[in-house]
Protein backbone atom coordinates (compact mmCIF):
# COMPACT_ATOMS: atom_id res chain seq x y z
CA UNK A 1 0.00 0.00 0.00
CA UNK A 2 1.23 3.50 -0.83
CA UNK A 3 -0.02 7.03 -0.19
CA UNK A 4 -1.04 7.09 -3.85
CA UNK A 5 -3.25 3.99 -3.42
CA UNK A 6 -5.05 5.58 -0.50
CA UNK A 7 -5.40 8.94 -2.22
CA UNK A 8 -6.88 7.44 -5.39
CA UNK A 9 -9.37 5.28 -3.53
CA UNK A 10 -10.34 8.19 -1.28
CA UNK A 11 -11.07 10.37 -4.32
CA UNK A 12 -13.13 7.63 -5.97
CA UNK A 13 -15.12 7.06 -2.79
CA UNK A 14 -15.82 10.78 -2.42
CA UNK A 15 -17.07 10.99 -6.01
CA UNK A 16 -19.29 7.93 -5.62
CA UNK A 17 -20.59 9.16 -2.28
CA UNK A 18 -21.61 12.44 -3.91
CA UNK A 19 -23.04 11.07 -7.17
CA UNK A 20 -24.27 7.60 -6.10
CA UNK A 21 -24.99 7.92 -2.37
CA UNK A 22 -27.20 4.83 -2.28
CA UNK A 23 -24.57 2.47 -3.69
CA UNK A 24 -22.16 0.38 -1.67
CA UNK A 25 -18.38 0.57 -2.11
CA UNK A 26 -15.70 -2.08 -1.58
CA UNK A 27 -12.07 -1.07 -2.06
CA UNK A 28 -8.69 -2.67 -1.60
CA UNK A 29 -7.36 0.02 0.74
CA UNK A 30 -10.35 0.98 2.89
CA UNK A 31 -12.25 -2.29 2.84
CA UNK A 32 -15.93 -3.07 2.93
CA UNK A 33 -17.86 -6.30 2.48
CA UNK A 34 -18.93 -7.91 -0.77
CA UNK A 35 -22.68 -7.88 -1.18
CA UNK A 36 -24.64 -10.00 -3.61
CA UNK A 37 -27.74 -7.81 -3.56
CA UNK A 38 -28.14 -4.34 -4.98
CA UNK A 39 -25.45 -2.08 -6.43
CA UNK A 40 -21.85 -2.05 -5.25
CA UNK A 41 -18.73 -0.42 -6.67
CA UNK A 42 -15.47 -2.36 -6.50
CA UNK A 43 -12.28 -0.28 -6.52
CA UNK A 44 -8.64 -1.25 -6.94
CA UNK A 45 -6.97 2.17 -6.88
CA UNK A 46 -3.62 0.96 -8.26
CA UNK A 47 -3.43 -2.56 -9.62
CA UNK A 48 0.29 -3.21 -9.95
CA UNK A 49 1.47 -1.18 -6.97
CA UNK A 50 4.95 -2.74 -7.04
CA UNK A 51 5.31 -1.70 -10.67
CA UNK A 52 4.13 1.81 -9.79
CA UNK A 53 6.69 2.11 -7.00
CA UNK A 54 9.55 0.85 -9.18
CA UNK A 55 8.67 3.05 -12.14
CA UNK A 56 7.38 0.25 -14.36
CA UNK A 57 4.47 1.71 -16.37
CA UNK A 58 2.24 -1.39 -16.10
CA UNK A 59 -0.26 -0.28 -13.46
CA UNK A 60 -3.88 0.81 -13.61
CA UNK A 61 -6.95 1.90 -11.68
CA UNK A 62 -9.77 -0.64 -11.81
CA UNK A 63 -13.38 0.32 -11.08
CA UNK A 64 -16.42 -1.92 -11.52
CA UNK A 65 -20.12 -1.76 -10.73
CA UNK A 66 -21.63 -4.99 -9.45
CA UNK A 67 -25.39 -5.49 -9.54
CA UNK A 68 -26.49 -8.38 -7.35
CA UNK A 69 -22.88 -9.55 -7.28
CA UNK A 70 -22.39 -9.60 -11.06
CA UNK A 71 -20.18 -7.01 -12.83
CA UNK A 72 -22.26 -4.81 -15.11
CA UNK A 73 -19.75 -2.03 -15.82
CA UNK A 74 -15.97 -2.06 -15.72
CA UNK A 75 -13.24 0.50 -16.43
CA UNK A 76 -9.48 -0.09 -16.51
CA UNK A 77 -7.39 3.09 -16.78
CA UNK A 78 -3.62 2.82 -17.34
CA UNK A 79 -2.39 6.42 -17.62
CA UNK A 80 1.31 5.55 -17.88
CA UNK A 81 0.47 3.42 -20.93
CA UNK A 82 -2.01 6.04 -22.19
CA UNK A 83 -4.60 3.29 -22.54
CA UNK A 84 -8.08 2.64 -21.22
CA UNK A 85 -10.39 -0.36 -21.51
CA UNK A 86 -14.07 -0.47 -20.56
CA UNK A 87 -17.21 -2.54 -20.94
CA UNK A 88 -20.89 -2.56 -20.04
CA UNK A 89 -23.20 -5.54 -19.90
CA UNK A 90 -24.69 -6.24 -23.31
CA UNK A 91 -22.91 -3.29 -24.93
CA UNK A 92 -19.49 -4.74 -25.75
CA UNK A 93 -15.94 -3.99 -24.66
CA UNK A 94 -13.80 -1.15 -25.97
CA UNK A 95 -10.35 0.37 -25.70
CA UNK A 96 -8.74 3.69 -26.49
CA UNK A 97 -5.04 4.47 -26.92
CA UNK A 98 -3.75 7.97 -26.21
CA UNK A 99 -7.26 9.42 -26.43
CA UNK A 100 -7.85 8.12 -29.94
CA UNK A 101 -11.21 6.95 -31.24
CA UNK A 102 -12.34 3.88 -29.26
CA UNK A 103 -12.22 0.49 -30.94
CA UNK A 104 -14.31 -2.54 -30.09
CA UNK A 105 -12.55 -5.53 -28.58
CA UNK A 106 -12.83 -9.15 -29.62
CA UNK A 107 -10.99 -12.19 -28.33
CA UNK A 108 -8.92 -14.40 -30.60
CA UNK A 109 -10.11 -17.45 -32.53
CA UNK A 110 -7.15 -19.65 -31.54
CA UNK A 111 -8.57 -23.09 -30.83
CA UNK A 112 -5.49 -25.23 -30.11
CA UNK A 113 -3.19 -24.93 -27.10
CA UNK A 114 -0.08 -25.45 -29.20
CA UNK A 115 -0.98 -22.25 -31.07
CA UNK A 116 -1.93 -20.23 -27.98
CA UNK A 117 -0.20 -17.35 -26.19
CA UNK A 118 -0.30 -17.34 -22.37
CA UNK A 119 0.39 -14.52 -19.91
CA UNK A 120 0.81 -14.70 -16.14
CA UNK A 121 2.17 -12.65 -13.22
CA UNK A 122 4.55 -14.90 -11.27
CA UNK A 123 5.32 -18.53 -10.40
CA UNK A 124 5.40 -18.08 -6.62
CA UNK A 125 1.63 -18.24 -6.15
CA UNK A 126 1.39 -21.47 -8.11
CA UNK A 127 4.14 -22.95 -5.94
CA UNK A 128 2.38 -21.93 -2.71
CA UNK A 129 -0.72 -23.84 -3.79
CA UNK A 130 1.24 -26.87 -4.93
CA UNK A 131 0.29 -26.20 -8.55
CA UNK A 132 3.64 -25.09 -9.94
CA UNK A 133 4.30 -28.28 -11.93
CA UNK A 134 0.82 -28.26 -13.44
CA UNK A 135 1.24 -24.65 -14.48
CA UNK A 136 4.69 -25.32 -15.93
CA UNK A 137 3.16 -28.22 -17.83
CA UNK A 138 0.64 -25.82 -19.35
CA UNK A 139 3.37 -23.35 -20.32
CA UNK A 140 5.29 -26.19 -21.99
CA UNK A 141 2.22 -26.98 -24.09
CA UNK A 142 1.37 -23.54 -25.46
CA UNK A 143 3.10 -21.72 -28.29
CA UNK A 144 4.26 -18.63 -26.40
CA UNK A 145 4.56 -17.52 -22.77
CA UNK A 146 5.01 -13.98 -21.46
CA UNK A 147 4.59 -12.41 -18.01
CA UNK A 148 2.75 -9.21 -18.91
CA UNK A 149 1.23 -9.44 -15.45
CA UNK A 150 -1.61 -8.01 -13.41
CA UNK A 151 -4.49 -6.33 -15.29
CA UNK A 152 -2.63 -6.24 -18.60
CA UNK A 153 -2.78 -10.01 -19.12
CA UNK A 154 -6.58 -9.93 -19.05
CA UNK A 155 -6.91 -6.83 -21.20
CA UNK A 156 -4.69 -8.47 -23.82
CA UNK A 157 -6.98 -11.51 -23.77
CA UNK A 158 -9.91 -9.17 -24.46
CA UNK A 159 -7.94 -7.56 -27.30
CA UNK A 160 -7.19 -10.94 -28.88
CA UNK A 161 -3.43 -10.41 -28.49
CA UNK A 162 -3.16 -13.10 -25.80
CA UNK A 163 -5.28 -16.24 -25.58
CA UNK A 164 -4.89 -17.30 -21.92
CA UNK A 165 -4.30 -15.46 -18.63
CA UNK A 166 -4.14 -17.21 -15.28
CA UNK A 167 -3.47 -16.37 -11.63
CA UNK A 168 -3.82 -18.73 -8.65
CA UNK A 169 -4.60 -16.12 -5.98
CA UNK A 170 -6.59 -12.93 -6.56
CA UNK A 171 -9.19 -10.78 -4.82
CA UNK A 172 -12.50 -9.51 -6.14
CA UNK A 173 -11.08 -6.00 -6.67
CA UNK A 174 -8.38 -7.49 -8.90
CA UNK A 175 -10.96 -9.07 -11.19
CA UNK A 176 -14.32 -7.29 -11.13
CA UNK A 177 -13.56 -4.76 -13.88
CA UNK A 178 -11.52 -7.26 -15.89
CA UNK A 179 -14.27 -9.89 -15.74
CA UNK A 180 -16.77 -7.86 -17.72
CA UNK A 181 -14.16 -6.56 -20.17
CA UNK A 182 -13.16 -10.13 -21.01
CA UNK A 183 -16.75 -11.40 -21.20
CA UNK A 184 -18.02 -8.54 -23.34
CA UNK A 185 -15.11 -9.13 -25.73
CA UNK A 186 -16.39 -12.69 -26.18
CA UNK A 187 -14.09 -14.43 -23.71
CA UNK A 188 -14.58 -16.38 -20.54
CA UNK A 189 -13.29 -15.79 -17.00
CA UNK A 190 -13.65 -18.27 -14.15
CA UNK A 191 -11.86 -19.47 -11.06
CA UNK A 192 -9.61 -22.53 -11.24
CA UNK A 193 -12.69 -24.46 -10.10
CA UNK A 194 -14.58 -23.26 -13.15
CA UNK A 195 -16.91 -20.89 -11.29
CA UNK A 196 -17.75 -17.87 -13.42
CA UNK A 197 -17.17 -14.35 -12.14
CA UNK A 198 -14.66 -12.51 -9.95
CA UNK A 199 -15.43 -14.08 -6.57
CA UNK A 200 -13.56 -17.40 -6.73
CA UNK A 201 -10.16 -16.33 -5.39
CA UNK A 202 -8.29 -17.42 -8.53
CA UNK A 203 -8.61 -16.64 -12.22
CA UNK A 204 -8.40 -18.20 -15.65
CA UNK A 205 -9.34 -16.01 -18.60
CA UNK A 206 -9.37 -17.28 -22.16
CA UNK A 207 -10.94 -16.68 -25.53
CA UNK A 208 -13.50 -19.31 -24.51
CA UNK A 209 -12.39 -21.89 -27.05
CA UNK A 210 -9.44 -22.97 -24.90
CA UNK A 211 -11.05 -22.65 -21.50
CA UNK A 212 -12.11 -26.18 -20.67
CA UNK A 213 -8.79 -27.68 -21.72
CA UNK A 214 -6.85 -25.11 -19.69
CA UNK A 215 -8.92 -25.89 -16.59
CA UNK A 216 -8.48 -29.61 -17.13
CA UNK A 217 -4.70 -29.29 -17.31
CA UNK A 218 -4.46 -27.04 -14.27
CA UNK A 219 -6.69 -29.33 -12.21
CA UNK A 220 -5.28 -32.67 -13.37
CA UNK A 221 -3.73 -34.52 -10.47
Amino acid sequence: MTDADRAVESDVRQTLGRDRPGDGVLGEEFGGSTTFTGRQWIVDPIDGTKNFVRGVPVWASLIALLEDGVPSVGVVSAPALQRRWWAARGRGAFASVDGARPHRLSVSSVAELHSASLSFSSLSGWARLGLRERFIGLTDTVWRVRAYGDFLSYCLVAEGAVDIAAEPQVSVWDLAALDIVVREAGGRLTSLDGVAGPHGGSAVATNGLLHDEVLTRLNAG
